[in-house]
């Protein structure tokens, strides 16, 4: 039986026209993209934009980009929204009071799930009378989504994709991504197939790289009254499984060289990367970096093999740089640690000093999440 909580946090200062946003979704789904886009589309509008990331650790290119919108970010680290609530609360608070904000948009850890029972419900029950909840959306890569569909794990081990399809189970919208690489057919199909296996949730598409489909999805999370609707069955220990297989890296770099071209050494150290995972068949959640040399910056990502490598930006020629690398593979630890720095000491070579600044790397811990909802709570 569901008890309902006595509400332990007030969040100063926070009046019901602050619209708080969840967007997760598995890793390499285009979350980060999504938000740096919307952001910048709220802020044009003249909307008070805060952003709330997620991550097992510390350096997190996710908060390095979002910081570049010049909208408010914090950062919640060491552990997911669902086992560190309080502290999702606490940012809330943080955000809300140093920026007045009228949007709040907050991205949990991408391997992720059983949100709508451990954040949603939580949130409803607590805060209905201070925060305007929207529905919980989860985005989707067009080809995973589809593999999935077809009764394959979309290059994952069983468990990490017994997590994906647990996302798309307890969303209120699905969004499959990066819809611009598919032709209209091929998306319409597609939708209508994720619409047959999820009926219960409000499926769109959309492109950060166009902005197709952008207003739409603002409309329903603005409009839709379907609120954490749906609380899933999960088997933790699966979950915990899930989560562990993977090596998670953060790290942040210095680097100095003589007049060195960033754009061209980005390339290459994801281009070696994603060789040596390719070579290894080991499964890419995401491999995301951002360099910056005091001026502007460069980013870029790999989604599953080599070929899915992106890079986003150009750096001027520079001594000096600094660059954040986060990393999420289907390997230990310890492996994934030796591959990356193998890959940084082939691009550096003797050319560039490099000097690291900050280096963790873990697996995922048994989640325990810190309230779970066997319901959905009605604050009707």
């Amino acid at each position: 039986m569901r008890v309902r909580l006595l509400v332990l946090i007030i969040l100063d200062a926070m009046d019901k026209e602050t619209r708080l946003i969840l967007v997760g979704g598995f890793l390499g789904s285009g979350k980060t993209t999504l938000i740096y886009e919307v952001t910048k589309h709220f802020m044009k509008e003249g909307k008070r934009v805060g952003l709330i990331t997620n991550d097992q650790a510390s350096e997190l290119v996710d908060t390095a980009l979002l910081l570049q919108t010049n909208a408010k970010v914090s950062e919640v680290s060491g552990s997911c929204f669902c086992c560190n609530y309080d502290g999702f609360i606490d940012s809330l608070k943080q955000v809300k009071r140093d920026s007045q904000t009228d949007i709040i948009i907050a991205e949990p850890v991408g391997s992720c799930t059983d949100l709508s029972a451990t954040i949603m419900q939580p949130l409803k029950d607590q805060f209905n009378k201070e925060l305007t909840i929207s529905p919980l959306s989860v985005l989707a890569d067009p080809w995973r989504i589809a593999d999935i569909l077809d009764g394959r794990n979309a290059g994952l081990h069983p468990s990490a994709a017994y997590i994906f399809k647990k996302q798309l189970e307890e969303s209120d919208i699905i969004l499959i991504s990066k819809s611009d690489l598919l032709e209209s057919d091929q998306l319409e199909f597609l939708k209508r197939e994720v619409k047959r296996c999820y009926s219960n949730s409000i499926v769109l598409s959309i492109s950060s790289k166009s902005g197709d489909g952008i207003t739409e999805w603002i409309q329903a999370v603005s409009e839709s009254t379907k609120i954490g609707n749906q609380i899933v069955e999960v088997d933790y220990d699966t979950y915990a499984e899930g989560e562990a297989v993977l090596g998670w890296l953060n790290a942040s770099v210095i680097f100095n060289g003589n007049q060195v071209k960033w754009d061209a050494f980005v390339a290459s150290f994801l281009k070696e990367l994603g060789q040596q995972f390719d070579s290894l068949d080991l499964s890419v959640g995401h491999v995301k970096v951002i360099l910056d040399n005091g001026k502007k910056y460069i980013r870029g990502n790999i989604t599953g093999k080599a070929e899915t490598m992106q890079i986003k930006g150009a750096v001027d020629v520079s001594n000096e740089a600094k660059m954040i690398i986060n990393a999420r593979v289907e390997t230990s630890p310890n492996e994934l640690e030796r591959l990356v720095k193998q890959a940084l000491t082939r691009v550096t070579n003797t050319e560039i000093e490099m000097k690291i600044n900050a280096w963790k790397c873990l697996s995922p811990g048994y989640p325990k999440p810190t309230y779970r909802y066997d319901s959905v709570f009605d604050n009707v």
